[in-house]
């Protein structure tokens, strides 16, 4: 199984970031905008629109408040299996923002790292527009 790991590193307050992170139906306003264009809800899933025009379902496996921690699924992106994490980690100067994704088939490593760079792009966009200080 292939795995694609992106951090970003900002100095908003994580408070501030996992509230953008937690609100799973605002990807395309809060946190990647640009990288996703539109964001629906529907029972236990949403439905993401990215900027190159695909559309994918992801079930939401979880919200943990506790750990500040998003996980969930993927479907229609051409992985028989798809399973990504985002956490928050508050370090003494910064907020550390952890984006994992596992899938298969492992020949996808290219195309969903490339996708994860772009969102990490406009994530770390996002994230640095919270910071207080403004840098």
């Amino acid at each position: 199984m292939a795995t694609v790991r992106k951090e970003v590193v900002t100095q908003a307050p994580p408070e501030q970031v996992w509230d953008a992170i937690r609100d799973v139906g605002a990807l395309h306003t809060r946190l990647v905008p640009g990288f996703v264009t539109a964001t629906q809800l529907e029972p236990g899933a949403r439905i993401v629109t990215f900027a190159n025009g695909v559309t994918a379902r992801e079930p939401i496996v979880t919200i943990d408040e506790t750990g500040r921690r998003l996980v969930w699924s993927a479907e229609g992106i051409g992985a028989t299996h798809y399973n990504a994490s985002v956490e928050v980690i508050d370090e003494a100067d910064s907020t550390r923002v952890v984006w994992i994704a596992d899938f298969l088939p492992d020949d996808l490593a290219g195309e969903i790292d490339a996708a994860m760079e772009a969102g990490a792009q406009a994530m770390q966009a996002a994230l640095n527009r919270l910071d207080p200080t403004g840098r």
